[in-house]
């Protein structure tokens, strides 16, 4: 057996044997996966996507599990303080909210991330936001607000499609091409607007053009009246970690109207953060989540 460092300088012994660890690809077996775990997910999942509180039956139909196993997951999060029910209707309490803000409110992303797009959106007098891709989904991890030009509110948590936001399609360049297209192919595509991208080999083509230029332009394909450009905050050493962008209303100007105004100082921004991220690294010892 034989005493190893950690990046850290934590000691861990090993065996000669070697130690397989599943990545977040492979599915666990049957002995790893919890099911009451992944059902409890679901249930929070399921009020991420609820306008108003839900019943029983609400959530047994949104997450496909019977009335009887949806009682018990409500009943615990309503234990736990994570959920609130009148006796009829459930609703979830700001408590749910400490299972991530924590995390990436220390994680080095979002500490570098922020201050950065308050600067640029001052700059540009635009709202910009981060995020990082999670599976077929862009996961936001900071936002600096200036007006609203969304009907749906952004936050930090907020979730998005990847294959119709422009800071999806920078983050789904920074994969191989064999998992960009996987990820595609398993993900719902629906028409978004009448001039949404849907289709496999459109948005590869989309996304290679975005990952050889290092930005990319989406006129109202997520939402009519939104226009958003994208650039990928890149790693010396890791590749890209995360995607930070610039939204504009897209009435007030002409899409090479925005590309000529806000893609300098968006770019620079992004430069700015992929150098901040590895000086955060060195400095603290630990990696970024990203």
């Amino acid at each position: 057996m034989e005493d190893h460092r950690t990046a850290n300088g934590a000691s861990t012994q090993r065996t000669d044997a070697p130690q397989e660890t599943p990545t977040s690809s492979e599915a666990p077996d049957k002995e790893e996966f919890v099911r009451s775990l992944a059902n409890g997910l679901k249930v929070l999942e399921s009020f991420a996507e609820a306008e108003d509180p839900m019943t029983l039956s609400d959530v047994a139909r949104r997450t496909g599990l019977s009335r009887a196993a949806a009682r018990r997951m409500l009943k615990t999060l309503v234990h736990l303080d994570y959920a609130s029910t009148d006796g009829r209707l459930f609703v979830l309490t700001p408590k749910v909210l400490s299972l991530g803000v924590g995390f990436w409110s220390g994680n080095g992303l979002h500490d570098v991330l922020q201050p950065l797009l308050r600067s640029l959106a001052a700059e540009l007098n635009e709202s910009c936001s981060a995020s990082v891709l999670v599976g077929d989904e862009v996961v936001y991890i900071a936002r600096a607000h200036t007006r609203r030009i969304m009907r749906m509110d952004l936050d930090v948590g907020t979730r998005l499609p990847a294959f119709a936001t422009s800071m999806g399609r920078v983050l789904l360049g920074g994969l191989v091409a064999s998992e960009r297209r996987r990820l595609l192919e398993a993900a719902d595509r629906p028409a978004l607007t009448p001039v949404t991208r849907t289709g496999i080999e459109e948005l590869l083509e989309v996304i290679e053009t975005a990952a050889r230029r290092g930005w990319t332009l989406v006129d109202q394909e997520l939402e009519t009246g939104l226009r958003s450009v994208s650039a990928p905050v890149e790693h010396p050493d890791r590749g890209v970690v995360a995607a930070i962008n610039v939204s504009v209303s897209a009435g007030l100007e002409t899409p090479e109207q925005t590309r000529d105004r806000v893609l300098p100082p968006l770019r620079r921004a992004a430069e700015e953060a992929g150098r901040s991220v590895a000086a955060w690294e060195r400095s603290t010892g630990r990696p970024v989540q990203g």
